[in-house]
């Protein structure tokens, strides 16, 4: 398997006119054709060592691990530890598999107006399978941990929905929400990779395709909104701007906070959850981190000033230009 990086470069090229941006779509599609996969072909889930047993210690979280460097957890019984870990990495898929269902979603509808002989037109249904795979392939491990994973809170999961339309109608400021759930997640994983993690081989074999694959869905959505984006009028440019730190902080702290199913499951105390997590400069750096090439984008294309600055400050996610 190619490198993630390898893939990042393959797709490196100026968007600055249309044919150019055009050739750049129509490389991801060939990559697409050339390079994916099936989740119910290419990982072999009834293998011996694919199993998951739950009380395994090799989902205990890290010491690195805010948590999991925590006295609270390390004075816990080694199965309720090993639980722990694997009811964050179930959230984390399930979460994962929601957020794909809206991005299919939003794709599609993205997609239905596009005119005939359209690069972007292919592209994007090629995203739509290979995020279908994906939802497949979490939600399969989902199952077979057999615990009852919830995914997004309640509020959050009613709200979501309303994001699907603005793939139609406002669809630069619904491929910054792609970044905003794409982007945290694709951060961890590759730290995950590069720290040579001893990951359980199941979740090592998911996170391997899904970097792979989600590079192309990620440059497309930044290459797109590189383009787009200087194009639309001011006063959408302002909307983009004031709705994306709340996008990003949101959706970062989904996907790298602890679930409030776990916290309540495994009767985590509050004060632990505000050390390591709330009042945590490190937590607070991370979330921070892995927003860096989208709040990087935000810059380039001039979506910061200082109408917008205080919501950045306001959800911890501000971080002056490099």
């Amino acid at each position: 398997m190619r490198k993630p990086q390898e893939l990042d470069r393959e797709v490196e090229q100026s968007v600055a006119d249309k044919r150019s941006y055009e050739r750049l779509i129509d490389r991801l599609s060939v990559a697409s054709v050339d390079k994916h996969y099936e989740p119910y072909i290419d990982i072999d889930w009834d293998a011996p060592e694919m199993a998951i047993d739950p009380n395994d210690e090799r989902w205990a979280l890290p010491p690195i691990d805010p948590l999991g460097g925590h006295p609270w957890y390390q004075a816990q019984p080694p199965e309720i530890r090993a639980q722990i870990g694997l009811w964050r990495v179930a959230t984390a898929m399930k979460i994962g598999v929601q957020f794909e269902n809206l991005l299919k979603r939003g794709l599609l509808s993205y997609a239905l107006p596009l005119p005939n002989g359209s690069s972007e037109f292919r592209y994007v249904y090629h995203e739509v399978i290979e995020e279908g795979h994906h939802g497949m392939m979490f939600q399969e491990f989902v199952n077979r941990t057999a615990m009852p994973i919830p995914g997004l809170p309640k509020g959050l999961s009613l709200l979501a929905p309303a994001v699907v339309p603005l793939g139609r109608w406002f669809p630069g400021l619904f491929f910054f929400f792609v970044l905003g759930g794409e982007d945290p997640i694709d951060h961890v994983q590759r730290k995950m990779i590069a720290r040579g993690d001893a990951l359980h081989p199941l979740v090592e074999r998911i996170i391997r395709i899904h970097v792979a694959e989600e590079a192309r869905h990620l440059s497309f959505a930044r290459h797109y909104l590189r383009r787009r984006i200087p194009r639309v009028g001011w006063v959408r440019k302002q909307i983009v701007g004031i709705a994306i730190p709340m996008i990003l902080g949101i959706m970062a702290r989904q996907m790298l906070a602890p679930s409030p199913s776990m916290i309540r499951r495994f009767k985590i105390p509050s004060e632990v959850i505000d050390e390591v997590y709330r009042n945590n400069p490190d937590a607070r750096a991370e979330v921070s981190a892995s927003l860096d090439k989208v709040r990087s984008l935000a810059y380039e294309l001039k979506l910061m000033n200082r109408l917008n600055r205080p919501i950045w400050k306001a959800f911890d996610i501000w971080e002056p230009p490099a």
